[in-house]
């Protein structure tokens, strides 16, 4: 009988260990699309250390392992108005963190949808049309009216694959909706997208969640089931309400269901505060993160300033 007791027990052991392991392992990724970038070779050697610099509202610098990525741009100046569809207009409150003459050269942008307050009308006139674009399908359609030449158009789960001498990144498109179910279809399709740098896309050095303009809803579920271990998540916040009353970006309480949901090991909160159209200000966010215990785990970055990391995994 002790013998069969012990056996039990180590039976069980083991299918808690089994337990753990699958918790902790990546599910494979749904198989989406397919497409690839190859870019120049960069002159001397990438630093060890990345960084995020903030420059408003969703637009951030993303600088790794010898690639320059730059989100939702956006570089209208305090004052200018941004057009949303339906006749609708938003005034922005602040001043971008750097002029977009002053950006250096850009490998890649992840674009959340094509909005006037991620894709300005500054941007449409001012940006190369050879610049290389990752953003949904939709958008990706319309970048291509305006003239740009190298779109990547994406669905859920689709992915980019982008190679600069070695080094390697992957962009998958992840879930995302620009609020509720109804209105959401009036608005344009959004992505959210995680970015793997490193060659092994099971455990890349370094992996970054973008959750784009989307709610907290059933879908971004399967985000943590097949990219565990997210590093660093830039958080669209604002808790965007058209004309008042719809809410259709995450407000505070919504960040934090969104971390708790995707598990980062550290978040930075974008999108706030910059047009009037948002309505949940910083402060919001930041009350929900201290009674949730969550303020070691946060990242605040006012415009300009940058978050410097090093590789997650050597």
């Amino acid at each position: 009988m002790a013998l069969v007791r012990t056996l039990h027990r180590l039976l069980f052991l083991l299918m808690l260990a089994c337990a753990a392991h699958g918790a902790q392992a990546q599910a494979p990724v749904p198989q989406g699309d397919a497409f690839s970038l190859q870019l120049a070779a960069a002159e001397g050697a990438a630093p060890d250390e990345g960084s995020v610099q903030f420059i408003g509202t969703a637009t951030v610098l993303i600088r790794f392992q010898g690639f320059t990525i730059l989100t939702d741009p956006n570089f209208l100046h305090k004052g200018d108005h941004v057009h949303l569809g339906y006749g609708l207009k938003s005034k922005r409150l602040t001043q971008p963190a750097i002029a977009f003459e002053n950006l250096p050269p850009i490998d890649l942008v992840v674009l959340s949808h094509l909005h006037g307050d991620h894709f300005d009308q500054l941007v449409q006139e001012k940006l190369n049309r050879a610049t290389p674009i990752v953003t949904t399908k939709e958008g990706g359609e319309g970048l291509k009216r305006m003239g740009f030449t190298r779109v990547f158009g994406l669905s859920v789960w689709d992915r980019l694959e982008v190679s600069r001498g070695g080094a390697r990144l992957r962009v998958t498109a992840t879930p995302g909706r620009h609020g509720p179910a109804g209105v959401a279809a009036l608005l344009p399709r959004v992505m959210g997208a995680v970015l793997d740098f490193g060659a092994d896309s099971q455990a890349p050095d370094y992996r970054m969640y973008i959750s784009g303009d989307t709610l907290v809803y059933e879908d971004i579920q399967a985000i943590p089931k097949y990219f565990p271990g997210i590093d660093l998540a830039l958080l669209h916040l604002g808790g965007t309400r058209i004309l008042g009353v719809v809410k259709v970006t995450m407000d505070g309480k919504d960040g934090v269901r969104m971390m708790q949901l995707v598990r980062p090991k550290k978040t930075v909160p974008i999108h706030y505060n910059d047009y009037d159209v948002f309505k949940s200000p910083l402060e919001d966010f930041a009350r929900e993160v201290k009674a949730a215990g969550l303020d070691k785990d946060v990242i605040y970055l006012s415009h300009g300033e940058t978050y410097q990391f090093a590789p997650a995994r050597p």
